[in-house]
């Protein structure tokens, strides 16, 4: 027995010694194969030390090339705290650092730094960063500080110079609104959605830095991906004290992309004149019938009608970006330009401002679309068949609806002008307002029996854009605001429609009112609008291009479309009737109460040539009055400018106008 049991003790004892032999073996064998290559990588970083250099970001062209936003390199100061130094030595160092600021800064142009922003900038107490880390002290040295402290850099310890980039906009001040701008990263940007996390990427190169600039806003925001580019890297060696030991290996930043916009340059700066023209012409006109005092805004899009390219978008006045150089704006800056800031085509805004006590007293940049609304308005009468394109209709100047009483409303034209007999061409060209109200509001509410002609009516608008998004991607649009839904509860269905069917239930961007427009010209295709013709590398090679895109089809016969085109182009604008080419359009005057009082808002659409549309333009005036004072001179010298320098016919005039010139001269 005993010698039975002792063999057996002697088999369990081998057994196990074997198990555990192989559990080591095979624990080797993964420490060797599988983790190897991770733990060496941890091995080489604990003596070394990563530093992100921020990367150099793409510009931003117009369709010719030139650049709108284009970054340039800057030179920039850091500090390290080198091993054993004192608290008080840094500080030294700062004061002197100050001293020399003052001596060789331009103080002409900038405010030198004070003492106490650099000591914080220094972060002494470690509150920002390792003491391997190098800090950020200045940004945007000049020549003579650059020249001076690489002449006396063994008087600076831990003080080196290092080059950078930083944002420049257009002197122009091109579709400012829409090319967006830069903030820092650490100062709000990162409390964005887009960028939450963006900091805490395991990618160094990819790792969004606390003083980085990003996107803010516009074109800047919405690109940021492919604006931004890589970080560089300065690779430090440091020891097990995490002291650094020698010499940085670096590597540079990479460029991010180039994005070049389909916006015309020359196109867009005539737009922001005429915008600015206009406005001064309603203060000093001479006619105190069109003065409008108040009209301080103006906004304008023009679209391509069937690639959706967005040639210009004007939201006027505008301002000089230059305040957001830095990444950063002053308190000052910021409360003159709060008002205009936004991109008024595609969100609401109210313009300049200084209290917000005057608020009350301005309207915003959505505006109802008044008279501009009734080709499609016959558009849905026709569809619905509560009107044909034969119908006869009597305009005495008036309809009514409602009970008897205090309750009876009455629907009048503008001026209380009577039209007489009028088909719908002609109740567009004279802008009938009993037309629209009683064969299309009225008759859809009795032929769909109430609520559901609500619902019928702005399925209709959605397909044309209102009260949706134009898909245009572009950071912070609005989708309007609808109100016909409102007035059927506060009021009835009969109401909502009846108000609705002349352009008073709808509150709409200027970028989808040329997306409408651009509808009516090319028979029912909704473009997406685009600002982007293609993104380049830095070297100019194609990463990307963009195609015209249709975000939905609306068919209707063509004697619809033909008696809308003929009624749009019976149109009286003054502005136009000597133009050299043919445009189909329609006014419109909306009106709105504020502060208590009604007011008149121009607005104004069209697209030509007329029989072959290229170009669609839509113009809103906020306090403009009538939409053929306020808002069609701009949209004259729009398509002027367009059919200069594009071609409404294919060729640019002053390319034309040249070949002319250079022919009689050879000649």
């Amino acid at each position: 027995m005993n010698r039975r049991h002792f063999s057996f003790r002697l088999n369990l004892f081998f057994f196990a010694t074997f198990f555990l032999f192989s559990v080591l073996i095979v624990r080797l064998a993964i420490l060797q194969f599988v983790e190897g290559p991770q733990l060496k990588e941890e091995e080489s970083a604990l003596g070394s030390k990563p530093v992100a250099i921020p990367p150099i970001r793409g510009n931003i062209l117009d369709s010719s090339g030139q650049a709108i936003a284009y970054s340039t390199s800057t030179q920039s100061m850091y500090y390290t705290i080198e091993p054993g130094t004192k608290v008080e030595d840094s500080k030294a160092l700062a004061a002197r650092l100050y001293a020399d600021f003052v001596k060789y800064g331009n103080a002409d142009k900038e405010q030198p730094l004070s003492l106490e922003d650099i000591i914080k900038n220094m972060d002494l107490d470690y509150r920002k960063n390792t003491i391997s880390v190098p800090r950020r002290i200045k940004t945007g040295l000049n020549q003579k500080e650059i020249a001076y402290f690489l002449e006396n850099r063994d008087l600076y310890k831990g003080i080196e110079i290092v080059e950078e980039s930083i944002r420049h906009y257009d002197k122009s001040t091109i579709a400012v609104q829409l090319v967006g701008y830069l903030k820092k990263f650490e100062k709000g940007a990162n409390e964005l959605e887009k960028y939450k996390g963006k900091d805490k990427n395991k990618d160094l190169q990819m790792r969004y830095l606390a003083q980085e600039d990003v996107g803010y806003d516009g074109l800047e925001m919405m690109y940021q991906d492919e604006l931004r580019g890589k970080n560089g890297l300065k690779t430090y060696p440091i020891n097990s004290s995490g002291r650094i030991i020698g010499p940085p290996v670096i590597t540079k930043p990479e460029k991010g992309d180039n994005i070049v916009l389909t916006i015309n340059r020359d196109v867009q700066l005539a737009t922001e004149q005429a915008i600015m023209d206009q406005l001064d012409w309603l203060h000093t006109t001479s006619d105190s019938r069109k003065r409008q005092m108040k009209a301080k805004t103006g906004y304008a899009v023009a679209m391509e009608v069937n690639t959706g390219k967005v040639i210009a978008m004007a939201s006027m006045p505008d301002y000089d970006p230059v305040v957001w150089e830095g990444g950063g704006i002053s308190n000052d800056d910021y409360e003159q330009i709060k008002g205009i800031m936004g991109n008024g085509t595609i969100r609401s805004i109210y313009g300049p401002y200084k209290k917000d006590e005057e608020l009350k007293g301005l309207t915003s940049s959505l505006v109802p679309l008044g008279s501009t609304q009734k080709p499609l308005t016959v558009l849905v009468g026709l569809s619905e068949k509560l009107i044909s394109t034969s119908t006869s209709y009597n305009d005495t100047g008036a309809f009514y609806y409602g009970k008897e009483g205090t309750h009876r409303r009455a629907i009048r034209n503008s001026g209380n002008h009577a039209y007489g007999s009028m088909d719908p061409a002609r109740a567009i060209a004279k802008s009938s307002n009993p037309f629209m109200a009683e064969k299309i509001g009225n008759a859809l509410y009795l032929d769909k029996k109430g609520d559901k002609g609500v619902e019928v009516w702005d399925s209709y608008m959605k397909q044309f854009g209102l009260g949706v998004s134009t898909e245009s991607g572009l950071p912070g649009e609005q989708k309007g605001i609808i109100n016909y839904f409102h007035e059927m509860k506060d009021a009835s269905a009969q109401s909502a429609l009846i108000q609705a069917s002349f352009g008073q239930q709808g509150r709409y961007t200027t970028l989808q009112l040329a997306q409408y427009t651009a509808m009516l010209a090319n028979r029912g295709k909704r473009m997406k609008p685009q600002f982007v013709s293609k993104i380049t590398d830095r070297e100019g090679n194609l990463v990307k291009g963009f195609t015209p895109e249709v975000l939905n089809t609306v068919e209707f016969p063509s004697s619809y479309w033909k008696e809308v085109e003929s009624g749009m182009s019976q149109v009286k604008v003054k502005v136009f009737e000597d133009a050299p080419y043919r445009v189909n359009r329609k006014t419109g005057t909306s009106e709105q109460v504020v502060a208590g009082k009604t007011i008149d808002n121009s607005v104004f659409i069209a697209y030509a040539p007329a029989e072959n549309p290229v170009i669609a333009v839509a113009v809103v005036v906020p306090f403009g009055g009538f939409g053929s004072d306020g808002a069609a001179p701009i949209a004259r010298k729009i398509f002027d400018a367009y059919d200069e320098n594009i071609g409404l016919h294919g060729v640019p005039k002053k390319s034309a106008s040249n070949g002319t010139n250079n022919t009689s001269t050879a000649q």
